[in-house]
């Protein structure tokens, strides 16, 4: 069974995709969350394999979200859910770590593949376009854009740190200063 967490503000989106997921076989839903408060004890207590989160919260976003889940091994997969997933926001998902985009528009049927492939280890990251990647390293600063290349390679953090001769601390807070350069605006 793998076991998914939801992340969502709206009440009938976090009903709807626990009603899905609990009639799709192997898959259980474990929780939900309105907010990213809540969503921490929820992950404490339910050790999800899969989290399920919304980019839009009302206390963060999602990519800030998801560097908070991915700091803490063994982490979870993420999958961000949502309304604004499109190509844009790949480059800041692969920044912060998820493993998956899925559009709220998208068929059940290819959540439920993303949750799979991501819970086997797999990713569910649609690839990094040349003009995406060049308009990502444009938006960094210079010493960043290594990083970014690493981070797109797939290239392990332990390694990156290694290799730039910095410690985890520094490369958290290049990261973290990185992703706030490449979040993607919420129309409204």
């Amino acid at each position: 069974m793998i076991r998914v967490a939801i992340a969502d503000d709206h009440h009938a989106v976090r009903l709807g995709l626990h009603a899905a997921i609990r009639s799709e076989p192997g898959l259980v839903p474990v929780g939900a969350a309105s907010d990213g408060r809540g969503l921490a004890p929820l992950l404490r207590t339910t050790d999800p394999d899969v989290v399920l989160l919304d980019y839009h919260l009302p206390d963060t976003d999602g990519l800030t979200l998801c560097r908070r889940i991915k700091a803490d091994p063994p982490a979870p997969a993420v999958i961000l859910y949502s309304g604004f997933a499109d190509a844009s926001m790949t480059v800041p998902a692969l920044v912060a770590g998820a493993d998956g985009i899925v559009h709220k528009g998208e068929p059940a049927r290819d959540l439920f593949e993303a949750i799979r492939r991501v819970a086997g280890g797999g990713s569910a990251l649609p690839p990094v376009s040349p003009p995406l990647l060049r308009a990502a390293g444009e938006a960094l600063e210079p010493d960043d854009r290594p990083v970014l290349a690493m981070l797109v390679d797939g290239t392990p953090l332990t390694e990156i740190a290694s290799t730039l001769q910095i410690g985890p601390a520094d490369l958290r807070e290049r990261i973290t200063r990185m992703l706030a350069r490449l979040k993607v605006p919420v129309p409204g």
